[in-house]
């Protein structure tokens, strides 16, 4: 049985955000990921201006799932179930941003 969702709130680069998920402490841990994420891509481009910085952290991200979906692509059932996560993930973020 699945949990009903619930509002989190996160702060991604300095900025709160309000996300609906079904695990807040799932939505905490990615919201986390994602604010890492671009705070690595600031300092490693010089970039101020956060839409940017939030395109490239995006970049950076989709590349990694789908090298992770290429490589679990390639076979046995933990490979199936890494892809099938990850397809699961990728859903739950999508389905939160959407709100």
């Amino acid at each position: 049985m699945s949990q009903k969702p619930s509002q989190v709130e996160v702060e991604i680069f300095d900025q709160s955000y309000s996300v609906r998920g079904a695990d807040p402490e799932h939505v905490r841990a990615v919201a986390a990921f994602v604010d890492n994420e671009m705070r690595e891509v600031s300092r490693a481009s010089g970039a101020v201006d956060s839409v940017r910085i939030a395109v490239l952290a995006a970049l950076n991200i989709a590349d990694e799932l789908i090298q992770l979906k290429a490589e679990a692509g390639a076979g046995d059932g933990a490979a199936r179930k890494t892809r099938e996560r990850l397809e699961k993930l990728a859903r739950e973020l999508s389905d939160a941003l959407e709100e």
